[in-house]
């Protein structure tokens, strides 16, 4: 397991902040199985209809991660929880990007649980990781194609520095099908009991080795 910290000043901004820890060993990365992939599109398209009558500034974890964004100095119009995000993009186009099984099923987890989430290339990082807000010297290539420049917003860095956010994720890190050990953060809401935040991280540990494999190992940082 990745030793992984949260910062005192981001927990003197959010004082309740919690992140979910999932470390994946011996995992093989390809496709979705055709029981979880076919059914997707079925699930994304009434999460679209579901916007008819529903707004996504409606949604309870997108209201609280806004709220979240706001106490770190993080303008949630101009840079939006990447959980709005996918919503927004299966609002418009019925489905999010399909990439491979791991970024799929994190993808699921996020728009099913209205939570940020991220996944890394374990053999990518390097040294303890500490969750903490962004200064002005934090930035990184995104996966969106962008220089992301980091001040005040919730970033994950390695001695190597910042490499992902409930934002967007940075290139270096990023999980590809040659990955065989993952590291995964959930950016579960602060609101959610202590308990209640453990069993939905044991449980979307246990899915995600179904599907890929391997070992896990999970905690709760508060």
């Amino acid at each position: 397991m990745l030793d992984v910290t949260l910062s005192s000043q981001l927990k003197s901004a959010v004082p309740d902040f919690k992140i979910g820890v999932m470390f994946y060993s011996s995992i093989v990365i390809g496709k979705l199985p055709a029981l979880i992939g076919d059914r997707l599109p079925v699930y994304y398209n009434n999460v679209q209809m579901s916007f008819d009558t529903q707004p996504i500034s409606a949604i309870s974890g997108i209201q609280e991660w806004r709220q979240i964004f706001k106490k770190v100095g993080t303008d949630p119009s101009r840079y939006r929880p990447s959980q709005e995000a996918l919503l927004r993009k299966i609002k418009k186009d019925g489905t999010p990007h399909f990439v491979h099984s791991a970024v799929d099923l994190i993808n699921f987890f996020s728009v099913q649980y209205s939570i940020p989430m991220g996944i890394y290339d374990a053999e990518q990082l390097d040294g303890a990781i500490q969750v903490r807000i962004g200064t002005e010297t934090d930035q990184y290539d995104g996966l969106n194609g962008r220089l992301m420049h980091m001040n005040q917003k919730i970033i994950s860095a390695d001695r190597n520095g910042a490499f992902g956010s409930p934002i967007v994720d940075s290139k270096r890190t990023c999980v590809t099908p040659q990955t065989t050990q993952a590291l995964q953060l959930a950016y579960v809401r602060p609101s959610m009991d202590s308990g209640e935040a453990q069993r939905l991280i044991e449980k979307m540990a246990e899915m995600f080795t179904q599907v890929h494999g391997g070992t896990y190992e999970w905690k709760l940082i508060q």
